[in-house]
């Protein structure tokens, strides 16, 4: 959860970037068409990446999730088996 946090507020941050960068690149209209290009295409390579590292995160979150829910389900068996074994000795 920290790590996604984590990655969010660096796409905020990226996020923040490209608009001062964009406003900039409207103020001067007359700036380089090709520099915009490149510039869009790094974002998009930066956001890209964000996402991937997003999946999986996400995808390591609900792999623990799911782990934890069998250790509960293992322990239940477990405290049944012992209620079971009480009976048998009485």
């Amino acid at each position: 959860m920290l790590r996604l946090k984590q990655e969010m507020s660096l796409l905020r941050v990226e996020l923040e970037s490209s608009k001062v960068e964009n406003d900039t690149l409207r103020a001067g209209q007359s700036g380089n068409l090709e520099a915009v290009k490149e510039n869009v295409d790094i974002a998009l390579q930066n956001l890209c990446g964000v996402i991937a590292n997003a999946h999986m995160s996400i995808k390591q979150l609900v792999s623990g999730a799911e782990m934890l829910h069998f250790i509960a389900d293992l322990l239940k068996s477990i405290d049944k088996i012992s209620e079971i074994q009480k009976e048998d000795d009485q």
